[in-house]
């Protein structure tokens, strides 16, 4: 098949969270390319509902969080890492909130945070239960005033150029006509998210395959970590079957585990048999809790219970859960809501330092397809 031919001097592949702010970030002079395999707001950023975790409230600090961090990644974490990127949380919800993302506040105005499993304190900056979908569209807005930006959806990176020297120049991309064009880059950006969608259940988009990975590693990459996929505990189980996330926020503003009882009624608490931390320990444990307590009891999933909340607070915190709920005639108000485990975020990926530097020259890897040593074995929640 013939190819065409065009240059840019960046080539960002993928239109998520990551993608998009590494392109606002770079000097204007600079001609950028952004890649999306479908629709634009078809990624897993534009899809996370519970928020972005940063240490905010003065009676939280940074070495707690780095704790929280390096506890959840079961000792795995690179610690210089983890700081380094924890580090800049305040100044990254600091550029959101520049670019217009509407955050929850409290009634002085302050941001309103929450918590989430495996920390220990309030730290979690959030729109509602809808924060990826603010943080996208403000993003993507921003990227299409800019005339040096040029977002391209429906196109596919199949394969990593790579000249005499094995440096990155760009990438072959199939078009949304199905026609192949060599895309060729100074600089080659890997922003294509992680491989949930090797699962049968998961709450990752039909796009998230895992390409950026394997393009790398065709490519020379070191790729680490693989085996650490993190499982979301709590995806809505309807017939069986996964049908969309339900925020561990929740749990953050006390919802309960519990075994389903009779007449379809809340049973027994079951997190305390399994971990101190009950509800609010990682993310990994709950969700291996849940899966002891299915095959146990032989349970297709358990309940989630929030009903001690009222319907207006509800509304006003979870709009979203409340809406996908009641899409299934779940009231969740008055009922406890069918939860099952769902693989939901790529631990490992592409071997990168924090700056998103590769093995490759003129190949970088940033968000989740990034191996940064952030994780460890277990992603801390909302450590976006």
């Amino acid at each position: 098949m013939p190819h065409s031919k065009t240059c840019t001097d960046v080539l960002i592949i993928g239109s998520g969270l990551a993608g998009m702010s590494l392109a606002l970030s770079l000097p204007a002079t600079l001609r950028i390319t952004l890649l999306s395999k479908g629709r634009a707001d078809e990624c897993a950023s534009a899809w996370a509902q519970g928020g972005i975790a940063a240490v905010l409230d003065a009676s939280d600090s940074l070495e707690a969080h780095v704790q929280d961090t390096l506890i959840a990644g079961a000792g795995l974490c690179d610690e210089t890492a983890v700081r380094r990127i924890l580090e800049q949380g305040p100044d990254a919800i600091a550029w959101l909130q520049q670019h217009g993302v509407p955050f929850s506040t409290q009634a002085n105005g302050q941001l309103h945070l929450t918590r989430e499993g495996g920390h220990r304190a309030r730290r979690i900056v959030h729109a509602t239960d809808r924060t990826g979908l603010a943080v996208h569209q403000r993003l993507l807005q921003a990227c299409q005033r800019l005339g040096h930006i040029t977002l391209l959806q429906h196109c596919t990176a199949i394969e990593l150029l790579q000249d005499a020297q094995h440096r990155c120049v760009g990438a072959t991309v199939r078009n949304a006509d199905g026609r192949h064009q060599r895309m060729l880059a100074s600089h080659t950006v890997l922003a294509t998210g992680g491989m949930g969608q090797i699962y049968p259940s998961t709450t990752n988009p039909a796009t998230t395959t895992g390409d950026g990975i394997a393009m790398a590693w065709r490519a020379g990459c070191a790729v680490r970590d693989l085996e650490f996929m993190q499982f979301h505990p709590t995806a809505l189980h309807i017939n069986g079957k996964a049908v969309g996330l339900v925020s561990e926020a929740l749990r953050g503003e006390g919802a309960l585990l519990r075994l389903p009882g009779k007449n379809g009624n809340p049973g027994e608490r079951f997190m305390l048999r399994h971990d101190s931390r009950a509800e609010l320990a990682p993310r990994d444990i709950v969700a291996r809790a849940i899966d002891t307590e299915m095959r146990v009891h032989q349970l297709s999933h358990v309940l989630l219970d929030i009903t001690h909340q009222s319907r207006d607070w509800l509304a006003q915190h979870f709009p979203g859960v409340m809406a996908l709920c009641a899409a299934h005639g779940i009231d969740i108000a008055t009922q406890p809501i069918p939860v099952a485990p769902c693989a939901h975020y790529t631990c490992g990926g592409v071997q990168a330092h924090v700056d998103g530097r590769t093995s490759v020259a003129g190949l970088w890897a940033i968000g989740e397809v990034a191996r940064t040593g952030l994780h460890g074995a277990n992603r801390l929640a909302s450590n976006s």
